[in-house]
């Protein structure tokens, strides 16, 4: 699944390149990602909030109980409510969109509002197929499938990266040819999903009875545990609107900057906790918290293994990454250098934005969306309070210092609230596990900036002598890293070997 995932966000990155090779950070680019906040967002919060939290672990617990026949009921329930409440949604934000615009973007002329107006308009609809995708996707992770459903966003972005040659140059506006390929990404997906629901016993129109009694408690708990799990993009979304006060350009500085944070935070954290979440909900099902304790210790410890050194790399090497991802077109020299400053506070709460996806996935496992709800509104008032106390003294940086304050501040109750809950989650484990990762990371740092400073040069270095160095940076920083896991005999570090060497002989 992470690799699925790491295809999929490497597709992300070329998406964004092109964007910011056709447009730059300026009236157009703002435009479209402003819009562009909110499909995006509701994907996310249907993905990680409506699916991961409700329905996966209801699915579980009936398969479990029921067996194939039941899940398939609930399935069939769920995908009819799904699509009839995607519509009513979709048709509610198209009469509502010049108010969701305004209050998303204060701060922009009337000319990007009513750019931005038209962009969100022509991409509500993909809020039908991203919806009901994210329904689909939870079904397979809950029967075992993990990699193909993974692979569904790489079509997204493989359209919009399309869409800019093969439709920019016939319309008017050629930002609007990104709405375009969102919406052709948004068939795509479905059309890659069917057949794999369709092998797991699923059909998507299979006859049921109206409404499968689970369905009603599913429903229960998906409001609080939408906002329970997505504090982190509602912080993001905040960002945007105040960042929409400040010069021309600081939303897209906060975006480019965002997307660099959330290539490790997707291919590790969400990958992790959208695999670990239905062993989770097993394991809760069953009644054995022993088992879960173990589990959920497990992904924490995996996670920060990889995470920290990620978060050290991204602060370490974020301008030459930033300058050979986005620098070209009419993205400049000035642009690059505001986008570094944001990436460098997002890194600081990398390890935080983490910690929190296996947290509440373990909550939600628990069928408990009420505490993850109290921690992430305590987090969105911080962010808040932090966002508008930082974005003068540090203009957009300010936005992602109090991002990252707030993700720490949502993890701190979090992990209070469940150790109560569980009586322990192995934190003597994982805090010798953060001690290990921060000795190797403190050797690595050296190794990188050392390559990195013999091989990364100014602007006059090309594209190739520009990834070359970044490579070779990354290269010297894994080997360290790795160098010094084995010296310590780092458990975690042998366990990602086991799994490797087991799925080699699968194969």
């Amino acid at each position: 699944m992470a690799l699925a995932t790491l295809l999929s966000r490497v597709l992300g990155f070329v998406r964004d390149a092109a964007i910011a090779w056709y447009f730059g950070a300026g009236f157009s680019s703002d435009a479209f990602l402003a819009a562009f906040r909110i499909p995006n967002l509701f994907r996310r919060l249907v993905a990680e909030g409506t699916v991961t939290s409700g329905f996966v672990p209801v699915l579980a617990e009936v398969r479990w109980k029921g067996g194939d026949a039941e899940a398939g009921a609930l399935f069939a329930s769920a995908s009819r409510a799904m699509a009839g409440l995607l519509l009513a949604v979709c048709a509610a934000g198209v009469l509502a969109a010049p108010w969701i615009v305004r209050a998303l973007a204060p701060g922009f002329s009337a000319a990007k509002l009513d750019l931005t107006l038209t962009l969100v308009r022509l991409m509500l609809p993909y809020l039908i197929a991203g919806g009901l995708v994210a329904l689909f996707m939870g079904a397979l992770n809950v029967y075992g499938r993990f990699a193909a459903p993974a692979l569904t966003p790489a079509l997204l972005n493989l359209t919009m990266i399309a869409s800019l040659p093969a439709v920019a140059p016939f319309l008017d506006r050629p930002v609007l040819a990104l709405a375009v390929g969102l919406l052709v990404g948004g068939a795509a997906q479905m059309g890659m999903q069917i057949p794999l629901l369709r092998r797991c016993g699923l059909p998507l129109w299979r006859a049921a009875r109206g409404g499968h009694p689970a369905l009603a408690r599913m429903a229960r708990f998906m409001v609080p545990a939408v906002v329970g799990g997505a504090a982190y993009h509602f912080n993001i979304l905040v960002g945007t609107m105040l960042a929409s006060l400040l010069p021309e350009g600081s939303v897209s500085y906060l975006y480019y900057a965002e997307r660099l944070v959330e290539f490790p935070l997707g291919v590790v954290a969400m990958a992790a906790a959208t695999a670990v979440l239905p062993s989770l909900a097993g394991d809760a099902a069953a009644g054995d918290m022993q088992a879960l304790r173990t589990t959920f210790g497990y992904a924490l410890r995996l996670v920060s293994f990889a995470i920290i050194p990620a978060a050290a790399g991204l602060a370490l090497l974020g301008e030459p990454i930033v300058r050979l991802l986005f620098a070209r077109g009419e993205f400049n020299a000035a642009d690059a250098r505001l986008t570094v400053q944001a990436v460098s506070y997002y890194a600081f709460g990398l390890w935080a934005f983490s910690m929190v996806r296996i947290v509440v996935a373990a909550f939600f496992a628990l069928q408990d969306s009420q505490t993850p709800v109290r921690a992430a509104l305590a987090s969105m008032l911080a962010n808040l309070l932090l966002g508008l106390a930082l974005m003068r003294p540090l203009a957009h940086g300010g936005m992602a210092l109090a991002t990252s304050l707030a993700a720490v501040l949502n993890l701190v109750l979090l992990v209070t609230a469940l150790r109560r809950k569980l009586g322990g989650i192995g934190g003597r484990a994982v805090g010798v596990c953060l001690a290990r990762s921060l000795v190797g990371t403190g050797l690595m740092a050296p190794a990188v900036l050392g390559v990195s400073g013999l091989m990364i040069h100014g602007a006059g270095q090309t594209s190739a002598e520009l990834a070359l160095g970044v490579a070779a940076s990354m290269a010297a920083g894994v080997i360290i890293y790795l160098f010094a896991g084995l010296v310590l005999k780092s458990p975690e570090l042998q366990m990602l070997l086991n799994a490797l060497k087991a799925r080699v002989r699968v194969r």
